[in-house]
């Protein structure tokens, strides 16, 4: 199949049919991945795809493919050239003969007369495989305190005490280590989340950019996805949890109008809006301007974190909408995407199934939901999505396979990413939490204990594993409350630690389970805030 999206190009689709007529004509393949949100995507189609001669080039020489990567995560992860977009020549088996992100019309062309030339005189010889997918070894360890404490380190030695942040160069939001901050380093976090709110959130239509060029926090990439802006409405939840700094919450609920309005696709969350140069507007200006365009795709993923994101704030206030969202936008998931808790990443035939991205964010979705709920409705769907990702996905050591090993070029080869490894296994201990079930505690440690062995490599921007492992080293506080919407149940989840569960039930008092003890029984919220703080500390 072949289609053109308003460039010179007739393009195929991904899948087995171009690599097949590459293999069958012994030509190279040109795949171009681009988002829909991706600004510098537009251009290069404007400029270099839209170019006759080109144009022309590309089709006598090369197998041309477009990408979706938002449709196409495991392609992203594999063919990602280091920005979007990116341009990316293989082999018919898929192997990389050369790669690059944004090129004008000069550099594309010295590429592709590169590429071909270096395609006659080795041919598929010339392909290699990205290191990522030759390494099969984990280093694997033990789950200590040392993973939560080397972060810690990396916390203070990496921060940018002149502008706040992590690193020199660009500068991203980084919201998961944030939260780590918040629990274990809070002058950092509080600063940081002042730059993001004051660089990043866009405070006439609402919502966050996606990242700043500078290290200052300046120039800031537009485009708006709603996994991101999820992930901050968690995060700057969790510093009005800790700080009860008024700013705080209202930049998280100034970004759920958004993810509300703008994002809603009518039945859940949409996937993202494009950038555009319509944000540089001033308010007045942008009332006669027409907005920028809003991909309405419907993904596993992004939904989950949003319904997440969406019920942490519904938990700490007493505006109940922002749950009602998360509620519809669950239920429309788990009737449209999910099958005896096998996840569709989004509803198309061409549409990949049991990623574990889209299985671990939707499991934190609804073990979120089950915690300020009630678990009425959302358990069920949620053990079923968590034990169908274990019986496919674990390995051997413990680690999670990316998805199932199947497809064209190099999807069959397995990645085991190390941030979405972190993120299951932390959902993982939410539902063990919640359930009681050893088999959840036990796939969680697996997944931490199988990345172990390099910790002291990780840098902050994967604080989500020392989350997971300091959860799952000292066991995640439980806080089990009587049902839902009880004084003692919203008191528990106020309770300023945003790494414990909450568990509501058929009781009359609250009590907190630390490290395998449990306190006395709590008959009054005053009563449950002095039992969590003054309980045995790991």
């Amino acid at each position: 199949m072949t289609f053109r999206d308003g460039t010179l190009v007739d393009w195929h689709a991904w899948g087995e049919e171009p690599f097949a007529r590459a293999d069958r004509e012994k030509t190279p393949i040109l795949c171009s991945l681009t988002a829909p949100w991706c600004d510098w995507c537009h251009r290069m189609d404007e400029e270099v795809y839209s170019d006759p001669k080109l144009a022309a080039n590309i089709g006598e020489s090369f197998i041309p493919v477009r990408v979706n990567v938002d449709e196409h995560p495991r392609v992203r992860e594999r063919y990602n050239m280091g920005g979007f977009p990116t341009t990316v020549f293989l082999t018919p088996d898929g192997e990389v003969l050369s790669g690059a992100t944004y090129l004008g019309r000069d550099g594309f062309r010295q590429v592709l007369d590169s590429v071909r030339e270096s395609w006659d005189a080795k041919g598929g010889a010339a392909g290699r495989v990205p290191r990522s997918l030759s390494d099969d070894d984990r280093p694997a360890g033990e789950v200590t305190a040392a993973i939560e404490a080397h972060m810690v380190e990396q916390v203070a030695a990496s921060f940018d005490d002149e502008f706040g942040g992590w690193g020199t160069g660009a500068k991203f939001p980084l919201p998961r280590t944030v939260s780590f901050a918040l629990k274990r380093d809070r002058e950092r976090a509080t600063r940081t989340l002042e730059a993001i709110r004051t660089h990043l959130l866009d405070t006439y239509d609402g919502g966050f950019y996606r990242f700043a060029e500078t290290r200052s926090w300046g120039e800031p990439h537009r485009e708006k996805l709603v996994d991101e802006n999820a992930a901050l409405v968690s995060t700057f939840a969790h510093g009005y949890l800790y700080t009860g700094e008024e700013a705080y919450l209202q930049s998280a609920e100034r970004t759920v109008d958004y993810l509300t309005t703008t994002a809603w696709a009518g039945e859940a969350f949409a996937g993202s809006q494009a950038a555009s140069d319509y944000y540089t507007l001033e308010p007045t200006e942008r009332e006669n301007a027409e907005p920028p365009h809003v991909d309405e795709t419907v993904f596993a993923d992004r939904n989950g974190m949003a319904a997440e994101a969406l019920f942490e704030i519904a938990a700490l206030t007493d505006d109940d909408s922002p749950a009602r969202y998360a509620e519809r936008a669950l239920d429309h998931v788990l009737e449209t995407l999910v099958d005896d808790g096998h996840v569709s990443h989004f509803a198309d035939d061409a549409s990949e199934t049991g990623l574990l991205a889209d299985h671990a964010r939707l499991l934190a979705g609804l073990t979120t939901a089950a915690q300020v709920t009630g678990p009425d409705g959302w358990l069920e769907p949620a053990r079923a999505i968590a034990d169908d990702a274990i019986d496919r996905l674990k390995t051997a050591d413990g680690s999670f396979r990316d998805g199932d090993p199947t497809g064209a070029g190099l999807l069959g080869r397995p990645l085991y990413p190390l941030e979405t490894n972190a993120e299951f296994a932390d959902a993982l201990l939410d539902l063990w939490g919640l359930t009681g079930d050893d088999r959840y505690m036990t796939a969680a440690t697996d997944a931490i204990a199988a990345f172990a062995g390099a910790y002291e490599r990780m840098g902050v921007e994967v604080a989500q594993y020392a989350t997971a492992a300091a959860r799952a080293h000292y066991d995640p506080v439980v806080v089990r409350t009587p049902p839902a919407g009880s004084d003692l149940h919203r008191a528990a989840l106020r309770i300023a630690d945003h790494e414990k569960v909450v568990v509501p039930e058929d009781r009359e008092t609250a009590v907190v389970v630390r490290s395998g003890e449990t306190s006395a029984p709590a008959e009054a919220p005053d009563e449950l805030l002095d039992r969590a703080a003054s309980g045995p500390a790991p």
